[in-house]
């Protein structure tokens, strides 16, 4: 991975000097400022070098912002900053509001750029790949290939893109995030005590704030002092996990870049408030419309799930999750809600306020191949309730979320919108890349 030139005999370049015959070579494509570069990229006149931030509650000039873009920053805007704060800091600042239909489209389209040069693509987030090209050298060096995909996902999509290369996936991706933005960076193993040994250990991907905190107690401040600690000791505090610490300090990472065009392994939808709700009836309210669009993602994938998960965030941004594992396997809205709201009730007093609601569905299997076990009393209304099911999922499916609800699901309150697939969605949701492309 020298960024020098090698010729054959023959003059022209020789790939093969920059793949090593034993390892691999990862890329970790990084999509900068994504939300706000792609309304950028939609509307330049509007919005190009501007001040910009996306909200989930711009309307009521509440909420949170979820990104801004780099002008935005330069004015000492942050992800995570209440909107209020934002526009007292930047009254200039633009707010836009989420539009997860553009953006899944603009995923789609620059992870199929990626797809390009190798199928050994792992979809991380909806703005975040890895890549391994280690099988790729047709194609060039690997600077050449990370050039070529950043100037394509400029010239094709109007979007700028951070690329990490690394001869595995932790040191890519901490490659990718030295060079904001549009940055390519090489990283390599021998370049690990120079370039990382003196920074923080919080800043070492995977480690977060909590165990920062419980390294610094242990005396241990650095990552180069993290790459020499005891490892017997790292795991009497940590576990399994002080042994991946040391490792990871030193560079050394195994994980291998896993081709996810497969099934999930769970489905999740959370929906962030635009104020904090307090009584049950509400928490039941927007639980109804998470069952109901975790479970049309899930059948749309063929799927059914044995665990049901709820996540609950305080406005302190402290954060809960809660599961239950069931004897049969489930699909319908119906069956998610009732767990969900079990699990509520058993895991939260009424009255504390809640921020942020989530439903996460586990263990998940082929429906073709799940033995699913019918309920003695119920068995016969059992095919009728899936051909309703499925006559529902065809005709939201034609007509929008809204051509068919239920009765619980007739609102005007803001657990509503979770059905507006333009507006919510999360940066951690890619199974849309798994779907049939939109005509």
């Amino acid at each position: 991975m020298n960024e020098g030139t090698v010729l054959d005999v023959t003059g022209n370049i020789d790939n093969d000097k920059y793949y090593p015959a034993r390892g691999r070579v990862v890329l970790h494509i990084d999509m900068n400022a994504f939300y706000c570069s792609v309304h950028e990229a939609e509307e330049p006149e509007k919005y190009r070098n501007r001040p910009t931030a996306v909200a989930g509650s711009v309307e009521l000039r509440k909420g949170i912002i979820v990104t801004c873009s780099y002008a935005a920053r330069k004015r000492g805007i942050s992800t995570g900053m209440t909107v209020a704060q934002g526009l007292k800091k930047c009254p200039e600042l633009i707010l836009i509001k989420p539009d997860f239909h553009l953006y899944r489209k603009y995923s789609r389209a620059f992870m199929d750029i990626a797809y390009e040069y190798t199928p050994l693509l792992q979809a991380v987030s909806i703005d975040e790949c890895y890549l391994d090209i280690t099988g790729s050298k047709q194609f060039g060096t690997p600077l050449d290939i990370a050039h070529e995909i950043q100037a394509r996902v400029a010239d094709e999509l109007g979007l700028p893109c951070s690329i990490g290369i690394a001869p595995n996936k932790l040191l890519a991706k901490m490659a990718s995030d030295m060079k904001k933005p549009r940055g390519i960076t090489v990283l390599r193993i021998r370049d690990v005590p120079a370039l990382l040994w003196d920074k923080p250990c919080g800043e070492l991907f995977g480690i977060g704030r909590k165990t920062a905190e419980k390294l610094k107690r242990l005396r241990i401040h650095t990552i180069g002092q993290l790459a020499a600690a005891d490892e017997r000791l790292l795991n009497e505090k940590f576990g399994v996990a002080g042994s991946w610490m040391k490792r990871a300090a030193n560079g050394i990472d195994d994980s291998p870049v896993r081709e996810e065009r497969d099934k999930n392994k769970s489905i999740g939808h959370t929906t962030t408030l635009p104020r904090d709700v307090t009584q049950t009836e509400e928490v039941q309210r927007v639980l109804l419309n998470l069952a109901d669009q975790v479970t049309r993602r899930l059948r749309r994938q063929n799927l059914v799930a044995q665990t049901v998960q709820i996540t609950i965030r305080t406005p302190d941004m402290k954060t809960i999750t809660r599961s239950q594992s069931l004897d049969t396997v489930i699909e319908r809205a119906e069956d998610v809600y009732r767990e969900a709201c079990e699990l509520y009730r058993r895991h939260w007093n009424e009255g504390r306020p809640i921020r942020l609601l989530g439903i996460t569905l586990q263990n998940l299997v082929a429906k073709e191949e799940s033995a699913v076990q019918l309920d003695l009393f119920n068995y016969e209304q059992q095919p009728k309730k899936e051909s309703l099911t499925k006559t529902m999922d065809l005709l939201r499916d034609k007509f929008g979320e809204n051509a068919v609800l239920t009765a619980g699901m007739l609102t005007d309150d803001p657990s509503a919108l979770i059905r507006n697939h333009k507006i919510r969605g999360t940066s951690l949701q890619t199974d849309f890349l798994r779907e049939p492309k939109e005509p």
